[in-house]
């Protein structure tokens, strides 16, 4: 079927609307009509080159929509349905057979590769390839291919233009607090970075009683926007010389939980600095292979542990909906977070995430 989608034709160059060939669902996939779509800066990292994936390409992994047709094998589905559509995961190798599918094995290839897991593509332009299943979805277009296993059904009363973009950023902050560190009730904690992922780890660190919360960010703009989602203490890291020593005077003997987003090695560093002994560092920061960081060895001696964690360790088709529940009720206002665009803007969006203008862009998508 014929499909508006968002490609990217070479490295580094603008998201063109195109119309594009959508190949039929098999029988153990859904076709999805794409309501919204978050966007994130994995996608731009995409449009940049990070990943394997050839060109042309339509990328986005952040997508909600309906059902509009399933598989002859889908038995967890029907047309009419709302989904989440999240990461992909095997489902058979040892992490995913350990309740952890974000640390699955073939997780790179089956995000990365732009087809699906058997090496066919999803889309097409006359007659040539299309490279999409970026996340086995490509959700930057009026409909998606999504694998029943990782799509994740949810209640039909939640806005879905706000729901597709917990499926990455939101899930990653949420999930890394909730199910990595599951802090007690006045335990410290800092998040350097409060972007959409960073302020997704502020709001449960709030939700779970964390005190003091800290922000760190150099943008006044988040700083603000975190106080009011529930920051004790915000520290602007432009103008505060000595961030591990402002954090200290605050928390005295350190925090128990830092969470680092940038995926800069120096803010790495800071994050491990303040932790009290017996604290973990969360990276959720996605750095480009060779990037290295330095510590001195005697704060790990002291029990200071550092932890990466992908995808907030969730289980999509249990945490999301927990996650969309939360929002129901006021307690997690993801939509505090999000600008909406037409899909038209995609390039305006991209611009704007890219300065940080703007904490999560959400696409929306023509019908």
């Amino acid at each position: 079927m014929k499909i508006t989608a968002a490609v990217v034709r070479e490295k580094f160059s603008p998201f063109v609307i195109d119309t594009v060939e959508l190949a039929e669902p098999r029988p153990d996939e859904l076709l999805v009509r794409v309501v919204a779509s978050g966007m994130c800066h994995t996608d731009l990292h995409g449009r940049d080159g990070y990943f394997q994936i050839p060109y042309p390409a339509v990328f986005g992994h952040e997508g909600g929509g309906v059902v509009e047709r399933v598989g002859s094998a889908v038995t967890e589905f029907a047309a009419g349905d709302h989904v989440i559509m999240a990461f992909p995961f095997c489902g058979v190798c040892p992490n995913c057979h350990a309740h952890m599918p974000a640390h699955c094995m073939d997780s790179v290839k089956l995000k990365g590769s732009g087809t699906r897991a058997d090496g066919s593509t999803l889309m097409e332009k006359d007659h040539a390839p299309v490279y999409s299943a970026f996340f086995q979805q490509s959700s930057f277009g009026t409909f998606a291919i999504a694998n029943e296993r990782f799509a994740v059904k949810v209640r039909n009363d939640a806005p879905l233009e706000r729901l597709g973009a917990m499926a990455c950023g939101m899930q990653t902050g949420a999930g890394a607090v909730f199910n990595a560190m599951k802090p007690d009730p006045g335990d410290a904690i800092v998040v350097f970075g409060v972007g959409g992922v960073g302020l997704s780890a502020l709001m449960a660190a709030k939700l779970a009683g964390c005190d003091p919360i800290i922000a760190v960010d150099v943008q006044e703009s988040r700083l603000e926007l975190a106080r009011e989602l529930g920051a004790t203490h915000t520290i602007d890291h432009s103008k505060e010389s000595d961030v591990v020593g402002a954090i200290r005077r605050i928390t005295r003997y350190g925090v128990k939980f830092s969470v680092e987003t940038s995926a800069r090695p120096e803010i790495l560093r800071e994050a491990v600095e303040c932790l009290m002994p017996l604290g973990t560092a969360i990276l959720l920061g996605s750095a480009r292979k060779g990037t290295e960081v330095s510590l001195e060895m005697p704060l790990l001696q002291d029990g200071r542990a550092i932890r990466g964690v992908i995808q907030g360790w969730s289980e999509p088709k249990k945490f999301l909906p927990h996650l969309v529940d939360l929002m129901m009720e006021g307690k997690f206002p993801a939509e505090k977070l999000m600008t909406f665009y037409p899909l038209a803007e995609i390039n305006q969006a991209a611009e704007d995430a890219a300065t940080g203008k703007t904490i999560k862009p959400v696409l929306l998508m023509p019908h």
